[in-house]
């Protein structure tokens, strides 16, 4: 089957921003997290392949908490993969 790319946005507030990445990377279907500002500049894009455990990601983790204290208001881009079904 091929995989087909998705995106979804969230909108959330700065305080609720670190929360908001923590569950997503939890799902484990995410490719990627893009964390924007209330203009729509990219401020941080982290690749998230499968398997990562959320203690490798501490660093990265950190700068989204210092990202989350600088901004009242941010849009969360998650781009996953999905299995598409073949058509017959």
């Amino acid at each position: 089957m091929a995989k087909k790319k998705t995106t979804e946005e969230f909108r959330v507030s700065g305080e609720d921003l670190l929360a908001k990445v923590k569950a997503l990377i939890r799902e484990g279907n995410i490719r990627k997290i893009i964390i924007k500002d209330k203009a729509g500049k990219e401020l941080i894009v982290i690749p998230v392949t499968a398997g990562v455990v959320v203690a490798v990601l501490a660093p990265v983790l950190a700068a989204v908490g210092a990202i989350a204290a600088l901004v009242t208001e941010c849009t969360v881009v998650v781009e996953r993969e999905v299995e598409e079904k073949k058509k017959r």
